[in-house]
């Protein structure tokens, strides 16, 4: 039985037209267009050449119905910058993700969703200090690692395919489990600010229209990021008055974040002048702190993601199977998961003919 929502998601996944997969497979663009409207069925020699050309394999296009993320409900930033293909690819791959999500959740017991989501009640910084009694983190306690903290209250955490590096972190809330979704290629300093940038929208904006989000809403998640990352306590603590660009660079690495985000927060709290700002921007520009981030630390990844393959792994569970039971490859399930499924496959047992029954066990995060 052919599924044509299928075909839809896995030529959106590959950034196609339909003019291309019809050239591509050997047919019109009308006969395409019959396939994914459900009005024509393509024949078995048809089929291998769709999955062949999408690189999807041919169980994936008879697996049940599946819909696609409404765009509306998706951050991203710069939308308008976004090619409409480049888009629709990013949105077929988290849908995908999505699907992993849940097979997660049939075979492990892990964290509940405890996102407090306050909306537009409170301001960045009041929401962040509500954020923070409720998770239990003090008034001015580094985060250590954003991926780990927010895993920890349920939010799933995925990457995205380095195909599309236009593509920023976006996340969205389904079925009332909260989603981030982060470019890989960025610096490791850059990548947690925008987990804390992401967290600050499934918190804020989780009922806004993410379709027309504004420019405000983005101010707002990225001060939300900065209050998150570098409280004000802390940095009135650590950071001395009009301090050098020199110690910027030194200082940041306590927060873990970037030398622009750090200034940035000085600015903003009165600590740096007009003048001073400028002055650090330019230095730090020279030092090449625009373009990249010079000794950025380790780059954070997904514990949760880890402590599954590592269990699946002790089971004999290869993610070549677990791609299987997806009706995906493991090229593609890499492409979500951090590059963890190849560290997977080293150690543990040889591939068997089907996955051994796995009990449904808790795995926790550390916060």
């Amino acid at each position: 039985m052919f599924t044509p929502s299928r075909l839809t998601l896995a030529r959106k996944r590959r950034g196609m037209t339909l003019v291309e997969l019809g050239h591509r497979v050997g047919v019109s663009s009308q006969s395409a267009s019959n396939y994914e409207r459900g009005r024509q069925q393509p024949s078995n020699f048809t089929l291998r050449k769709i999955s062949e050309v999408l690189n999807f394999p041919e169980s994936f296009f008879s697996a049940e119905d599946i819909d696609e993320i409404d765009s509306k409900s998706v951050n991203f930033r710069a939308r308008s910058k976004l090619a409409a293909y480049v888009r629709e690819a990013a949105l077929a791959e988290s849908r995908l993700a999505v699907e992993f999500s849940r097979w997660m959740d049939d075979r492990f017991k892990l964290p509940d969703v405890d996102v407090p989501t306050p909306g537009r009640k409170m301001n960045p910084s009041l929401a962040v200090e509500f954020l923070r009694q409720h998770w239990g983190l003090g008034e001015d306690t580094s985060v250590r690692n954003t991926i780990h903290l927010v895993e920890a209250h349920g939010v799933r955490v995925f990457s995205l395919a380095p195909e599309y590096p236009e593509v920023d972190a976006f996340s969205f809330w389904r079925d009332g489990r909260p989603f981030i979704f982060l470019n890989t290629l960025k610096s490791a300093a850059r990548s947690r600010f925008d987990v804390a940038h992401e967290l600050g929208h499934l918190i804020m904006h989780f009922d806004d229209d993410a379709g027309v989000r504004t420019r405000a809403a983005e101010k707002e998640a990225d001060e939300f990021a900065s209050n998150l990352l570098m409280p004000r306590r802390s940095l009135a603590a650590r950071v001395p008055d009009n301090p050098t660009t020199d110690q910027i660079i030194r200082l940041k690495k306590h927060w873990n974040v970037s030398a622009l985000a750090l200034t940035y927060s000085l600015h903003t709290l009165g600590r740096l002048t007009d003048w001073q700002y400028r002055q650090t921007i330019i230095e730090l520009g020279r030092l090449g702190y625009r373009t990249a981030e010079p000794n950025g630390g380790v780059r954070e990844t997904s514990m949760l993601l880890q402590k599954v393959f590592g269990f699946l792994r002790d089971q004999g569970v290869t993610p070549r199977q677990v791609a299987r039971e997806l009706d995906a490859n493991t090229e593609e399930l890499n492409s979500w998961l951090f590059g963890l499924t190849v560290t997977a496959t080293s150690g543990g047992s040889s591939p068997t003919s089907s996955s051994p029954e796995i009990r449904r066990p808790r795995l926790q995060v550390v916060k």
